[in-house]
């Protein structure tokens, strides 16, 4: 549990006159107890919090005084004065309440007085003319309101002085202010005059002649005003809506009078009669003038909220009124785009349809018949729902769901009877909705509240499969909440009606059919996030409402757990139990109780089970069943801490970043659990009560539950810190350094006498601090801020170095990385000098390191006052560091190349930026110091981006180095120079830099500071070496530097003092520095080409652009404005001397403008973006009379990063319109950059910001919904479409926007709930589209005809699809325009391929519709013939011919002979017989569509296979084409189409598909066995052979085995041995390396099989075995480990854990070592697969009862150490220990290691830049020697006495020899080396580990050793079974 610190409380004092306090001086009695007396007290004190209390203490004195006291002038002076402080405090402080409740403490008597004297102070404050002082009086006025017409007039001051201030143009934070103060005044104003007939009596104030009549005139009239000033808040308008409404209804007398005039003002017309003078002079321009639609708007609202419609009293007028109102609204929304409008809008409707059904409890009948649901104006509102159901606003889509509601209710209010489920209306819409995808968010909300209305039974007898496919949908989150939410309120609705219809007979189980029986199949089955999401959102929800469902969940899944086990891709049965219970534990719902009530639900074993199963989220269930609970102090029993303890073993090293920090949260809550309970633990030892408070559920002893959580902790504080073994991976690190930096969050050390359970201080020693130390060299930054984090946490006695040399030698190490050439080197130097900068003793220690000439000076002022050591250090070591970069910066200004290869400065700088972040930059006490070193700082700065900013300015970085060394490639060179230079604006490529030694460049003349590049390319490093610099090494070098010096800056601008004190004196950086900063971010970002730069430079100027806008400085705050003009002035300008970039998608320009929009506040007018949005849009539109296409292209990029800035929200929504016609219009541009921009980069980004998601096949909306939010589209893409579609049809030219036209519309659908009648239906664009069918481009064809598809309803496609195929040409027409013809058949065959899909068809109309299709196509299909010469017109129509058929199969059996009648099969066969597949290919491959037509074809025949085989009546064997001849075709295309079929037949998806029905189609084609066999010797297309590798591995060997000798003359012996050649010889052919090693492996697996006795054949098993031991190399591609995965799981029974050793001891032990090599692969499929081998290994029968793990699936680190555990077990049980020891022990020496760690620590390395070596983040060496060490423990014990103790002295001295070796390369290692040379430094260890641990388990061969694993720190070593 986590608690907020308090916050301090600051109280202003109170403040009066120097002649009030005299007149209390007089009054104040010399006791000083009278009331004068105590309030001088308290005016005197200073302090606000002790004038709360003082004002306290006069509260008694108030309540005692009596009547006589009432007259004395003490107390009318002290009432006075009273009232004057109180009307001067301000409304937030605290004193304001505190004066409050005082004053409310008056006797009744004296409120008089009170009143009076208060009246007096509010009266002068009225006549303030300040225009600061108005909030103050406004807030004042707000409680007291006696003197109504003073009260008024002085708001019509305040309004009126308002609404004229402008001195505060272009200050958001004074406009802020100004606007919430306005929007203040109007509220008051509103609230007085509701008051007003409380407060005035009778009619005099109506007199025109009032002052209160003439000031609420002008009130109307300034409101008025109001509500059409568009430069005001939306708030402030709105308020005025109200706020003229309100004074309507109270200057009105009748109500008729009201509804005539609000009508007046609503329809936006003035009447002849009847309408009063002041209505006219007031507000009559609201009515006479035209007023934006947000005006009208809001004042429909006014109408709505402050008209009362309940109880009829608004009469016939008012119901005219109310209908009014909602015609202007339907036609607002028609208008109204903008994201704040739109809510507005919704919200109003909301209300509107809250009036209706309170007008509509007494209204008249003809109200009643406008307002059912058969009305026009509840369709209009139903439009409504269905447009904005799927708004991106959470609040419009809530206020739809109202609506919805609501429009419901109005139809019940309406209807005659009281029966909904026979009501049409309702009917229809169960309907619609049921007919809309559940892709659609408000099918949802829509069919809850109908559940509500007519009940989920009437809705379940539509569809009962509801429960079933909404929790198929859970998959996506966006919709799992919508979906939970209506699966909730349907389950509670059936439960609510069986209970009632089934009062005496149980009603569970048809209930949990239905709801409970879909969730246990999905989560056994469903994916990862699909279960997620339902444990998140549903299943929480389904216990809520049947808790007792839980044991039916536990007793079907119980059941199963053995049987369905799951999946790396499934939870199987037990992960389903883990999920119910640990949702069920977490809500409160199942308690841990005892051990009766846990075990009668699941086991420790299936628990144990669950926690290194092989599914992450399965093990993170059963986790989270053990750490959750619903009560915080629920005790920590000893089997849920063993459990744990057990976990952590074997879960620390995950790879999935979301996994791990799912872990370490769940044992966050544990070890809160455990904190919370200690202290109700200690409470109930000190009370000695623990049989009365303590539940069944803890033991009676609480000391000893204690010492339990003692020691638990203790256990797992030792666990993680082991976990921190050399070379453990990234993932090891980071879980336990985050478990233990929670451990020290909630365990701190105590402070006082608290008592606490455990202290993580107290298990930390030297030892474990430098663990963590080492930590900061890892390559991960994640790992070193977690490891700096821990220790900080730790307390500073614990982390206190007191070795002076050892801090001087981590100091030089820090400094030395602070310049290594490795980029993550340079983090560890930061990371290091920030832990050093923490400790106290570092400053003497460098005292004696700094006396050297280099070093800084330490003198300190004499007399100075004691500085806190953190900041001196801090400021010792930024000198150190600035005084080496400035002169590592003078030497790069002589030469860069030198710089960039020994010492980039980007190091230096990032580590002056972490020693600032280590100091408390508000709070400085050496200021003067800073100061002049921030100064220093900031010029250094500048000096270093000189120094670099050629590199990142060039057009070009990546390529600045040119190697070229002669002169004739140099001349060349400069040509291309020369080509580039009128482009490149940093005229930095001037002259060719030849590449010779020392030989330099002068750039001085070129750009002014700029430096002077060497390009020599060879320099000496440290050591004296020669090293190489290459392009990439000087590039990182200059980017990194700008990245640092940017965030450098943006850290120091934070500096600024926000207070509006010039050159205050603490400030550390002043207005001057903070503008040149800001000047130079500005040329930076502008001018920079290279991505990291700017990039990371725009992070920088973020942080400068939120100071300034955040600045009370004027000059400062209007900077961000006035660089945005400039910049999009020179945008504009296209001046040809700008240094814009236009490549590289501007480069810097769209991060410069994206930070200074981003600076704007959100909730103001966002005035900045409008302005830039329109500039943009106006310049990306194409313009004719535009010179230049740069600003267009800027522009574009530009509006790319504002569309994807994810800050600017909906406020970007407005302008997409625009810009999607910008890009369609510039899509057609001649100009490459502008057209493509608009296509890739501009175009895409509008639709991503349109549906909100990339694109899916969800990605979709209705065309009502997308037009209705972009209105402006609909005329202009039809438009569009309809000029391509004219032009595209005639002529053989390219229309580029055709392309973004189909794509856009493709995204459309046509809703269901879409009325023929809409005014914006998507019937206009089908016949356009389908002329786009026309196109002479085949792409366009293509799109053309995907598009149509969503445009045609479902019911429409089968008409559609007659009239495309009656305009097809006949074979006699002359004139035949084949491309109109493919456009026809495509557009044909997508929308007979979406009917058949549909899910909404009713099976007799389907057939029937297929019937005529088929009549209309067979009159058409000579285009499928030779009488037609174009083969892609003939490929399209077969692949009709294809899907019909496939349809016809489907049919049902009654229907198919009406269609044989028909004749379609023979006509089919007619086809096949005559096509080239039959009579031989006439044509060659350059033939156009040829390839096309012969796949099309082949499928065809493919097809009429299957139809003849599943009907042999059809049989016709003179016009069909055998498979054999496919699968001999020349044209490795028909091959392959036909191999894909035979696999698809042979290996279906699921093996239980594999039916009789398969095999009998094999046995019909008899052949196809030789066919293959030939094939697999001849076949020379890749894909092909592999496929037929692949084929011969999934069929019966037998069957195809036999016939090898005959059809390719070879023995089986032969075959295998070719096999494994071609699996040898594939080394880059990988597919056909895999299938063949499988085919290979089945082979050797049949021979062994068949033939027992196989020692003729053990050469060749062991060339198999070295086959099997190749593939599993890491240096190969991960499907080939894959492959040998599979292989093994394939031959565990026969090789692995055989009780007979068929390959021998050495080769059963080398796939042994390949399992194990497997299962520490760095890609988890092949981890997984290999963990298959070892869930199989024990599911032997001699070995299944070895473990508690049989038949589970484990995940690959339990596996791992259950594989080691087995083979000592076989090893015992094949009676070959002796020889298998010896074999074990090798593999733990890892001879091959140390000679290889050797070699490569002999080598020169390359000194790449980003190059981290071929590592494997996975494995983790020494986990596997602990596993070794552990399972060899026992069975060294067991066989010491038994072993050749020849062979163990050769591997002793092996050993030894091992160990002086090691040795003698630590001693060589330079200082600190695990930093400096971290991965020779951890190889060794990791060496070191293992041969100790290999010479003692030697020892304890040789009977001298018993018990040493607590030696060894090594991983894994505790035995778990």
């Amino acid at each position: 549990m986590v608690l907020k610190k308090k916050k301090d409380i600051q109280v202003a004092a109170l403040n009066v006159g120097h002649q009030e306090l005299e007149t209390l001086r007089s009054f104040a009695d010399a006791e000083g107890e009278n009331l004068a007396a105590l309030l001088l007290h308290c005016l005197q004190l200073t302090d606000g919090l002790v004038q709360i209390h003082c004002i306290k203490q006069i509260v008694p004195l108030l309540e005692k005084i009596d009547r006589n006291q009432a007259c004395d002038p003490m107390f009318q002076s002290c009432l006075d004065i009273l009232g004057h402080i109180y009307f001067s405090v301000d409304p937030k402080n605290p004193l304001k309440k505190v004066l409050t409740s005082s004053l409310n403490g008056l006797p009744e008597p004296f409120f008089a007085d009170a009143v009076r004297s208060f009246t007096c102070c509010l009266q002068e404050e009225l006549k303030t003319n300040n225009l600061y002082s108005y909030r103050r009086v406004i807030d004042n006025l707000a409680s007291c309101m006696e003197n109504f017409n003073l009260v008024l007039q002085f708001l019509q001051k305040v309004l009126w002085s308002f609404s004229i201030f402008r001195k505060f143009t272009g200050n958001h934070i004074a406009q802020t202010e100004l606007m919430h103060d306005l929007l203040i005044a109007i509220r008051v104003s509103v609230m007085l005059v509701q008051k007003v007939q409380e407060i005035i009596q009778g009619g005099l104030w109506k007199s025109p002649s009032s002052p209160v009549w003439q000031s609420m005139c002008g009130l109307l009239s300034i409101f008025s005003k109001f509500l059409r000033n568009d430069d005001l808040l939306q708030n402030i308008q709105s308020t005025s809506g109200l706020a003229i409404i309100l004074l309507i209804k109270t200057m009105c007398d009748t109500t008729e009078m009201i509804a005539d005039l609000v009508n007046h003002l609503i329809l936006h017309s003035v009447g002849n009669s009847r309408v009063p003078e002041w209505f006219i002079s007031s507000c009559g321009s609201l009515c006479t003038e035209d007023i934006p639609g947000p005006a009208l708007l809001f004042l429909c609202q006014g109408a709505l909220a402050m008209l009362n419609w309940k109880n009829g009293d608004m009469g016939q007028s008012g119901e005219k009124l109310l209908l009014d109102i909602a015609g202007v609204l339907f036609t607002l929304s028609l208008q109204l785009k903008e994201s704040s409008l739109e809510m507005f809008l919704s919200r109003i409707l909301v209300i509107w349809t809250n009036s209706a059904l309170d007008i509509l409890e007494s209204s008249s009948l003809s109200l009643k018949g406008s307002l059912n649901g058969n009305s026009e104006i509840v369709g209009k509102l139903l439009e409504y729902v269905y447009s904005h159901w799927e708004h991106p606003l959470d609040a419009v889509r809530h206020q739809t769901k109202t609506i919805f509601k609501n429009l419901l209710q109005m139809h019940q209010c309406t209807m005659e009877r009281s029966d909904c489920v026979s009501d049409p209306f309702f009917l229809g819409l169960i309907e619609s909705l049921m007919r809309l995808e559940w892709h659609v968010k408000g099918k949802y909300t829509c069919l809850s509240c109908l559940v509500d209305c007519v009940g989920i039974e009437n809705i379940l007898a539509v569809n009962k499969m509801i429960p079933s496919q909404i929790l198929e949908v859970m998959g996506d989150q966006s919709l799992a909440p919508y979906a939970s939410d209506l699966l909730e309120t349907m389950f509670k609705s059936h439960r609510n009606h069986l209970k009632s219809r089934s009062l005496y007979t149980s009603w569970f189980d048809e209930w949990h059919e239905t709801w409970v029986s879909p969730l246990l199949l999905i989560l056994r089955e469903g994916n990862l996030e699909q279960t997620a999401y339902i444990m998140d959102y549903y299943l929480p929800k389904l216990l809520k409402c049947s808790p007792e469902s839980l044991s039916y969940m536990v007793k079907i899944l119980q059941t199963s757990t053995n049987i369905n086990t799951g999946s790396c891709n499934s939870r199987g049965s037990l992960g389903a139990l883990m999920a119910c219970l640990r949702t069920a534990r977490a809500h409160g719902h199942l308690q841990y109780a005892s051990h009766v009530t846990w075990g009668s639900l699941v086991s420790s074993a299936k628990i144990k089970q669950g926690l290194v199963h092989q599914h992450c989220q399965v093990r993170i269930d059963a986790l989270g069943l053990l750490c959750e609970s619903h009560r915080s102090t629920e005790i920590v029993s000893l089997e849920e801490m063993q459990l744990v303890q057990f976990f952590i073993l074997y879960n620390l090293n995950n790879q999935s970043p979301g996994v791990r920090q799912q872990i370490c949260s769940l044992l966050k809550k544990l070890f809160c659990r455990i904190q919370e309970s200690s202290q109700v633990l200690y409470k109930l030892e000190q009370s000695k009560s623990q049989q009365e408070s303590v539940d069944d559920s803890i033991e009676k002893d609480p000391s000893g539950i204690l010492q339990k959580y003692q020691d638990f902790m203790a256990s797992i504080c030792n666990s993680l810190f082991e976990a921190l073994f050399p070379g453990s991976s990234h993932a090891t690190k980071f879980s336990a350094l985050t478990i233990l930096g929670s451990i020290a969050e909630i365990f701190p050390d105590p402070e006082g006498k608290a008592q606490a359970v455990f202290q993580l201080s107290q298990e930390i020693n030297f030892a474990r601090v430098e663990t963590i130390m080492e930590c900061f060299s890892s390559t991960f930054e994640e790992v070193k801020i977690l490891a700096f984090d821990l220790l900080m946490k730790f307390p500073k006695t614990t982390v206190h170095f007191q070795d002076s040399l050892k801090l001087q030698a981590l100091f030089r190490a820090a400094v030395d990385l602070s310049t290594s050439t490795k980029p993550y080197d340079c983090v560890t130097a930061s990371y290091l000098l920030r832990f050093l900068i923490g400790q106290e003793g570092l400053l003497s220690a460098l005292a004696v390191l700094f006396n050297n000439p280099l070093g800084p000076s330490l003198s300190q002022a004499g007399g100075e006052e004691p500085v806190a050591f953190v900041e001196r250090n801090a400021l010792m070591v930024v000198k150190y560091l600035l005084e080496n970069l400035e002169r590592e910066i003078s030497q790069a200004e002589s030469s860069l190349l030198q710089a960039a290869a020994l010492f980039p400065m980007y190091g230096r700088v990032h580590c002056i930026i972490g020693a600032f972040q280590q100091l408390s930059l508000n709070n400085l006490t050496l200021v003067t110091e800073w100061r002049s070193v921030v100064a220093k700082l900031i010029l250094t700065s500048y000096r270093l981006s000189a120094v670099v900013a050629p590199v990142v300015q060039s057009s070009s970085p990546e390529g600045l180095i040119p190697m070229d060394t002669d002169s004739e490639t140099a001349s060349r060179l400069q040509m291309i120079l020369n080509e580039i230079q009128p482009r490149d604006t940093n005229d930095y490529f001037n002259q060719v830099k030849m590449t010779k030694k020392l030989n330099s460049l002068d750039l001085e003349d070129l750009a002014a500071g700029a430096p002077m590049i060497t390009t020599s390319m060879e320099m000496k490093g440290k050591d004296g070496q020669s090293c190489d610099v290459t392009a990439q090494a000087v590039l990182v070098c200059c980017w990194r530097s700008m990245k640092e010096v940017a965030l450098l800056l943006g850290m120091l601008c934070q500096l600024v003092p926000l207070q509006a004190v010039p050159e205050a004196p603490d400030e550390l950086v002043t207005v001057e520095q903070v503008k040149n900063i800001g000047n130079y971010f500005k040329q930076h970002l502008l001018q920079s080409r290279h991505r990291g730069a700017f990039e990371l430079a725009y992070t920088g100027f973020v942080k400068l652009t939120q100071v300034l806008s955040r600045c009370p400085n004027e000059c400062l705050h209007r900077l961000p404005e006035q660089w945005l003009r400039d910049v999009l002035e020179e945008i504009k300008s296209s001046n040809p001397s700008s240094k814009l970039c236009a490549t590289r998608r501007s480069a810097g320009i769209p991060f410069y403008i994206q930070a200074l929009l981003a600076s704007e506040p959100k909730k103001g007018r966002m005035d900045l973006l409008k302005i830039t949005m329109k500039e943009l849009i106006s310049l990306a539109v194409p313009s004719s009379d535009s010179q230049s296409s740069v600003p267009q292209v800027h522009a574009l990029n530009i509006l790319r990063a504002l569309f994807r800035d994810t800050r600017l929200g909906e406020n970007i929504i407005p302008y997409v319109a625009d810009g999607i016609q910008a890009a369609i219009l510039g899509f057609t541009s001649p100009v490459w950059a502008v057209s493509g921009l608009s296509n890739y980069f501009c175009f895409s980004t509008f639709l991503v910001s349109i549906y909100r998601i990339k694109f899916c096949k969800d990605a979709l909306m209705t065309g009502r919904e997308f037009f209705s939010r972009f209105p402006a589209l609909y005329p202009f893409l039809l438009k569009q479409l309809e000029l391509v579609a004219i032009l595209d049809s005639n002529e053989w030219k390219l229309y580029p926007n055709l392309y973004l036209l189909l794509l856009i519309l493709g995204r459309l659908y046509p809703s269901p709930m879409d009325g023929t009648s809409s005014a914006l239906s998507m019937a206009p664009f089908i016949p356009f589209i389908r002329r786009c069918g026309h196109s002479a481009v085949y792409r366009s064809r293509e799109m053309a005809a995907r598009a149509l598809v969503p445009f045609v309803m479902i019911d429409q496609i089968p008409n559609t699809i007659r009239s495309l195929l009656c305009e097809l040409p006949n074979c006699t027409d002359l004139c035949i325009r084949q491309n109109h013809v493919h456009g026809m058949l495509l557009q044909v065959f997508h929308l007979l391929q979406s009917y058949s899909d549909s899910k909404h068809r009713a099976n007799s109309d389907f057939q029937q519709e297929l019937t005529d299709i088929t009549v209309c196509i067979r009159a058409k299909l000579w285009l499928a013939k030779r009488q037609n010469p174009c083969l892609v017109t003939r490929a399209a129509c077969i692949d009709i011919l294809i899907l019909l058929t496939q349809c016809l199969d489907q049919a049902p059996k009654g229907s198919q002979p009406g269609l044989k009648f028909l004749g379609f099969c023979k006509e089919v066969d007619t086809i096949i017989s005559e096509s080239e597949l039959k009579t031989g290919i006439p044509h060659s491959c350059a033939v156009p569509g040829l390839i096309q037509y012969l796949q099309s074809l082949t499928r065809l025949v493919i097809a009429a296979m299957f139809t003849i085989t599943a009907d042999p009546s059809e049989k016709t064997k003179d016009n069909s084409i055998p498979l054999v001849q496919l699968l001999q075709s020349n044209f490795a295309e028909v091959r392959l189409l036909t191999l894909e079929t035979l696999l698809h037949l042979v290996s279906p998806v699921d093996p239980k598909q594999k039916t009789g029905e398969e095999r009998d189609l094999l046995s019909f084609l008899p052949d196809v066995g030789e066919t293959l066999l030939k094939m697999a010797m001849e076949e020379e297309h890749q894909e092909c052979f592999s496929k037929v590798l692949k084929i011969l591995h999934c069929m019966d060997i037998s069957k195809w085995l036999p016939l090898i000798e005959c059809c390719i003359h070879q023995t089986p012996k032969d075959f295998l041995t070719w096999t494994m050649g071609v699996a040898n010889a594939s080394n880059e052919r990988n597919k056909i390396q895999c299938e063949a090693l499988k085919l290979a492996s089945k082979l050797v697996t049949y021979h062994v099989e068949l033939h027992k006795e196989v020692r003729l054949a053990l050469l060749l098993l062991r060339q198999w075995v070295q086959l099997v031991s190749y593939c599993c190399r890491g240096e190969l591609q991960a499907e080939t480990r894959l492959a040998a995965a599979e292989v093994l799981v394939s031959v565990t029974p026969f090789f692995l854990t055989n009780q007979r050793l068929i390959l021998g001891l050495p080769d059963t032990l080398t796939l042994w070592k390949c399992v194990f090599i497997l299962l520490q692969s760095e890609e988890q499929t092949v981890r997984n697969t290999a963990a298959e081998v070892v869930q199989a290994a024990l599911s032997q029968e001699n070995t299944c009862q070895t473990t508690g793990f049989a038949f589970s699936l484990v995940d690959a680190s339990m596996a791992l150490d259950l594989a080691v555990g087995l083979l000592c077990k076989l090893l015992q049980e094949w009676d070959q220990v002796a020889s298998g020891l010896q074999f074990l022990l090798e593999w733990l020496l890892g001879e091959d290691d140390i000679r290889n760690g050797t070699e490569r620590m002999l080598q020169v390395e390359e000194d790449l830049v980003f190059d981290k070596g071929e590592v494997n983040i996975w494995a983790e060496t020494l986990t596997q020697v602990g596993h070794l060490v552990k399972h060899l423990s026992c069975l060294c014990k067991k066989s010491w006495l038994s072993q050749d103790l020849t062979g163990l002295h050769q591997l002793k001295r092996k050993a030894c020899l091992q160990f002086q070796h090691l040795s003698q390369l630590f001693k060589e290692l330079p200082p600190n080396p695990e930093f400096s040379k971290t991965t020779d430094y951890t190889r060794l260890r990791i060496q070191k580990e293992r041969t100790s641990a290999c010479l003692k388990m030697l020892d304890i061969l040789e009977g001298k050793g018993e018990n040493f694993t607590h030696s060894l720190s090594l991983p894994g070593a505790t035995l778990w079974f």
